[in-house]
C-alpha cells in the first residue's frame, strides 16, 4: 500500500517488473527446450507462477517462474510419456508442496549453515555467468562491443542516476542501436517461437489410476523437494539482501498452490528464480509484491501483444544484464585472502563442496544437500574430539572416580568404553558426568557396556551428576537396549 501511495516507489516497482519480464522471456524459452516442450509451455508457466506467487508467496519481491532445475527433473516425463503426464506431474508436485508446507518443512532451513549459504550464492553466480557463455561463442563480432556497452551502462548508470533501472536502459539502448545500425546479431526471436494467444484452462488427459500415480509420483516428489529447497534458499538470500524477514511456511505452500494453478493452465511448473530475483531486488531495487505481479503481467503482454518488438531485442543486452547479476550475486568477500586465512578448514570444505557439486550437476538442490551433509560430518568430527575422560585421584583406595567432559553422542561415545581400566580399578567406580551431556541411545548403550564390563569383574559402577535431560534419557533407555546394541 505504501508503494501505491508513493509515485516514486510505484515507478520503481513497475520498471523492475518490466526488466524482469524482458529477462524472463529467453530463460523460459531455453528451459522449455531443456524440458522437451513447446516454448509456450515455459512462457505460460512463468506468467502463472509469477502472478500467483505475488498473492500467495511469503517473500515479497521474489520472482517465481519456470526454472532450469525443474526442467531437468520433469524432462524425462515429457520425453517418455508426453505433455499430459507432465502437466499431471506438475499438479501432483504442487499438492505435495502444499502438504510439505503445512507440516513445517520450512523449519528445516535452520539446519543450513552459513558456509552452505555462501557456497549456494557463489555457485549460483557461477551458473548464471556460465549460462551466458553459449551466447558469446561463435557469434558475430558486433555482439562483443554490444555486451561491453551494456555492461558499462548497468555498472555506470547508477552513479549518475537511480531514477530508472540500469538494466532497462541497457536493453533499450542496445535494442535501438541494433535496429538502427542493422546489426545481424542473435535476438530473442531466435530462441524460439513466441505464443500468439492467451493461456487457457487445461485438464490433463491421463487415466486416474494407480499406474498413472506410479509413473508421475517419483518425479512429482523430486520436483516438489527441489522447488521448495531452491525457493526457500532464495527467500533467505532476499531476506539478507533486503534486511527483512519473510514467511517461509507461507512461501512453501504458496509455491505449491502456484504450481497447481500453473499445471491447470498448461505450464511446466517452476519455483523461485534466483537470477531474476536478484535483478528485481538488487539491480532494480524493488521491494514489494507489485514488481512480482507486474513481471508476470508484462511477460504475457510482451510475448502475446508485442511479440514482434520483443523478438528484435538482441541477446547481447540480456547477456550483459545477466553477467552483471552474476558479478553482483557472488560473495567476493568470501574469497578474499584475509577471509580465507581466518576461515576454518572445515568451513572452506563445506563451501567448496557446495559450489563444486552445484556447478558439476547444474542443480542447486544437490549442491545444498551435499554441503549440509559435509557440514554435519565436519561438526560431528569436531565435537567428537572435545570429549575427554580424566581419572581423579581419591583418598579412599576402594573408590576410583572418572570425570567425563564433552558432548556424548554416537561419534564421540563409541570409543568411550576403551578409556577405563577394568582390571586394575578398585571395587567401586564412579563416573562423574557433571561436565558432559548425553544426546542419544548410542551413549546410553556405551555406558551400559562399561557397567557390564565392570560387573563381569565383580565391580560396581555409579553414574553421578547427570543434568535433567541426560538423566531422563539415561533413565528411559539404560538396560533396555540389549547387549551389544
Amino acid at each position: 500500500m505504501s508503494a501505491l501511495r508513493s509515485p516514486r516507489k510505484l515507478r520503481t516497482e513497475v520498471l523492475a517488473g518490466l526488466v524482469v519480464a524482458l529477462a524472463l522471456i529467453p530463460e523460459a524459452i531455453a528451459f522449455s527446450i531443456i524440458a522437451g516442450v513447446d516454448p509456450r509451455v515455459g512462457l505460460f508457466a512463468s506468467f502463472t507462477m509469477a502472478v500467483s506467487i505475488a498473492f500467495l508467496g511469503g517473500r515479497p519481491a521474489m520472482i517465481s517462474a519456470a526454472t532450469g532445475a525443474i526442467a531437468l527433473v520433469i524432462a524425462p516425463v515429457a520425453r517418455t510419456y508426453g505433455l499430459d503426464y507432465l502437466i499431471a506431474t506438475v499438479i501432483l508436485a504442487g499438492i505435495l508442496q502444499v502438504v510439505l508446507g503445512m507440516i513445517g518443512v520450512a523449519r528445516l532451513m535452520r539446519f543450513i549453515p552459513r558456509s552452505v549459504m555462501v557456497g549456494f550464492v557463489n555457485a549460483l553466480a557461477i551458473l548464471i555467468f556460465t549460462s551466458q557463455l553459449p551466447h558469446l561463442i561463435d557469434v558475430p563480432w558486433q555482439v562483443y562491443p554490444l555486451v561491453a556497452v551494456g555492461l558499462a551502462i548497468v555498472f555506470g548508470l547508477p552513479y549518475l542516476t537511480k531514477a530508472v533501472p540500469a538494466p532497462l536502459v541497457a536493453i533499450v539502448v542496445l535494442t535501438t542501436a541494433t535496429v538502427f545500425m542493422a546489426f545481424q546479431v542473435p535476438t530473442v526471436g531466435d530462441e524460439g517461437e513466441l505464443p500468439r494467444s492467451l493461456p487457457s484452462l487445461l485438464v490433463p488427459d491421463v487415466p486416474l489410476n494407480l499406474e498413472t500415480l506410479q509413473i508421475i509420483a517419483p518425479f512429482a516428489l523430486t520436483m516438489a523437494l527441489v522447488g521448495l529447497l531452491e525457493s526457500l534458499m532464495t527467500a533467505k538470500l532476499v531476506d539478507d539482501v533486503t534486511d527483512t524477514h519473510s514467511n517461509k511456511v507461507r512461501e512453501s505452500w504458496g509455491q505449491g498452490v502456484a504450481n497447481i494453478i500453473t499445471g491447470f493452465f498448461g505450464g511446466m511448473g517452476g519455483c523461485a528464480m534466483i537470477g531474476q530475483t536478484m535483478i528485481n531486488v538488487k539491480a532494480s531495487r524493488a521491494r514489494t509484491r507489485i514488481s512480482t505481479f507486474l513481471a508476470g503481467v508484462f511477460l504475457l503482454i510482451l510475448v502475446v501483444g508485442f511479440g514482434d518488438v520483443v523478438a528484435v531485442i538482441p541477446m547481447a543486452a540480456l547477456v550483459a544484464v545477466m553477467i552483471f547479476v552474476a558479478i553482483a550475486t557472488f560473495d567476493w568477500h568470501s574469497i578474499q585472502v584475509s577471509t580465507l586465512r581466518r576461515m576454518p578448514r572445515s568451513e572452506m570444505i563445506v563451501m567448496l563442496s557446495t559450489v563444486g557439486v552445484t556447478v558439476a550437476t547444474h542443480n542447486l538442490a544437490y549442491g545444498v544437500i551435499t554441503g549440509v551433509v559435509v557440514a554435519m560430518v565436519a561438526f560431528a568430527r569436531r565435537v567428537a574430539h572435545l570429549t575427554e575422560v580424566t581419572r581423579i585421584d581419591q583418598v579412599d583406595d576402594d573408590v576410583r572416580v572418572y570425570a567425563v567432559t564433552g558432548e556424548l553422542f554416537f561419534a564421540s561415545s563409541n570409543d568411550l568404553v576403551y578409556q577405563f581400566n577394568y582390571n586394575d580399578d578398585p571395587a567401586n567406580v564412579v563416573i562423574d558426568l557433571s561436565g558432559a551431556h548425553i544426546w542419544d541411545a548410542s551413549t546410553v548403550a556405551t555406558l551400559d557396556a562399561i557397567t557390564t564390563k565392570y560387573a563381569n569383574k565383580g565391580k560396581t559402577v555409579t553414574i553421578l551428576n547427570l543434568d535433567d535431560d541426560s538423566a531422563r534419557r539415561h533413565g528411559l533407555l539404560a538396560g533396555q537396549l540389549g547387549a551389544g546394541h
